[in-house]
């Protein structure tokens, strides 16, 4: 299933989600190196840059001998010893693994956040993301505490941002491409499936950080729920109908 766009209009400018979309695009394109991510200076970009579960499991950086990079030869000493490593956990919403990887974070993003934004307001739209996006890496370090895997994207924060929408707008609909036909299905039911569907990454083969996922979702539902008659009140989404 491929979201196209929500059937859910807005009254506010998306100011916040734009930016963050911005800043996003311009660290790919103009600080990430730009080409094949398996390459050597994509790789250590990444090592040097993004959060990696041992690292901030042992709050220290990885040496060489754990990295091991075949193009570094620094006698096993630690390359990134300079390396912030909680810093990272911040730095790795940002970066991504490929143009197809922003793209589809992207594109996910702007569907279900201007609504959000709309409901929460600016400072509160932006605090949820950062938040989300946090847990996120959390989960997937407690679950990974050994890898040295690096983990990249705003994958986390954006699934933040889709729990928040699944308790906010729960009957509005996703207009999605599933096979050749355009098909609206409320969100609730496309975003279960969606959350179902990381589970199922669990036990194949795939470098989806789906641990992320799941967790910065479940963190948007949890806190929204709690507030939903005070956010749905400032969008255009009624609590109640009247004939």
């Amino acid at each position: 299933m491929l979201p196209i766009r929500d059937i859910n209009p807005t009254r506010v400018f998306p100011i916040v989600t734009l930016l963050l979309i911005a800043a996003n695009v311009a660290v790919f394109f103009l600080v990430q190196p730009f080409g094949d991510p398996e390459s050597q200076e994509a790789v250590e970009f990444v090592y040097r840059h993004a959060a990696i579960a041992c690292e901030l499991t042992t709050g220290e950086p990885l040496s060489l001998d754990e990295i091991n990079l075949e193009f570094c030869e620094d006698g096993g000493r630690g390359h990134f010893s300079d390396k912030n490593v909680w810093l990272a956990a911040l730095v790795s919403m940002f970066l991504h693994g490929g143009f197809a990887h922003i793209l589809f974070n992207m594109w996910t993003f702007w569907i279900f956040g201007n609504n959000v934004e709309e409901a929460c307001g600016r400072f509160g739209f932006l605090l949820l993301y950062a938040l989300a996006g946090i847990v996120a890496t959390a989960g997937f370090v407690l679950l990974n505490r050994d890898s040295t895997i690096p983990l990249v994207g705003a994958s986390g924060a954006i699934a933040g941002i889709m729990g928040a929408y699944v308790v906010l707008f729960p009957r509005h609909r996703v207009l999605t491409l599933v096979f050749f036909y355009l098909v609206a299905i409320p969100s609730a039911i496309f975003l279960a499936i969606w959350f179902a569907t990381q589970f199922l990454l669990a036990g194949g083969d795939s470098n989806v950080a789906w641990e992320a996922h799941v967790f910065g979702f479940a963190f948007g539902v949890l806190v929204t729920l709690p507030l939903r008659g005070q956010l749905i009140g400032r969008t255009s989404e009624p609590l109640q109908r009247r004939s």
